[in-house]
């Protein structure tokens, strides 16, 4: 589904990427760990088109988009969420998921058309929001609701695009302990037919999502492999883990 070749980035002197490689399988629930400044969400914004690398390769289904704009990718099935909150604070929770739905059906500009009158459209949105669990909230401005909300409602925006790779930067970052249980449920429910990217710093979220674990460390890559690979690599539990080295 995804494969970094060698991809680099560097802001000045700063090297943020150095030469880092991962492969992505169709199905799997890929996680990236490490310590802060470690080069993780440079890593997500070269993949998602956010950021060019300096050099390197991002091929996504057999198809080099290393130099395509991030919504050429979303075209081909890419969709991501992002720490900053990017929701229309102004809108309900379900009108910002069928603006999903509504790129996902290429009509983001079809303003001559009702959006009522498009079954197709309405389907995606529905779908979007019973995946998320968040039918109680559907009628809300997004303003007014809690950040565990948020996070939910911007995974479900992401899903009515109908991805076939998603990448999701911390969902779980400033949720409460129940907030994490609901949006680890979500993510272990969604069909394999959606391959995911995650960046994630919750151990425990980590070994019960992931199926493979990639270790950045100063924008290298030092370890990659199955959880209990990694988690008794030497290195890895030196840098990061916290063992003694």
């Amino acid at each position: 589904m995804l494969r970094v070749e060698n991809v680099s980035k560097a802001f000045g002197r700063l090297v943020v990427s150095n030469c880092v490689s991962l492969e992505v399988t169709a199905g799997q629930r890929h996680i990236i760990i490490g310590p802060n400044g470690a080069g993780k969400t440079t890593l997500l914004n070269q993949i998602g088109g956010q950021l060019l690398p300096d050099s390197g390769r991002v091929i996504l289904g057999g198809t080099d988009v290393t130099r395509w704009p991030a919504h050429r990718r979303a075209r081909v099935g890419l969709a991501r969420t992002f720490q900053k909150n990017t929701l229309f604070q102004s809108l309900t929770v379900f009108e910002n998921v069928r603006l999903g739905a509504q790129a996902a059906a290429g009509r983001t500009f079809d303003i001559l058309r009702s959006w009522r009158a498009d079954a197709g459209v309405l389907r995606l949105a529905e779908e979007a929001v019973e995946k998320m669990s968040i039918s109680r909230i559907a009628g809300r401005r997004v303003g007014q609701l809690s950040y565990g909300d948020l996070r939910q409602v911007e995974i479900a925006v992401a899903l009515a695009t109908r991805p076939k790779l998603l990448l999701l930067d911390e969902p779980t970052s400033g949720l409460s302990p129940a907030e994490t249980a609901d949006v680890i449920e979500v993510i272990r429910a969604l069909p394999r037919d959606i391959t995911i990217l995650m960046i994630e710093h919750d151990m425990e979220v980590v070994f019960s999502i992931a199926d493979e674990i990639t270790v950045l460390h100063y924008g290298e890559v030092i370890a990659t492999g199955a959880p209990r690979a990694v988690a008794d690599h030497p290195r890895v539990q030196e840098v990061y883990l916290g063992a003694p080295g």
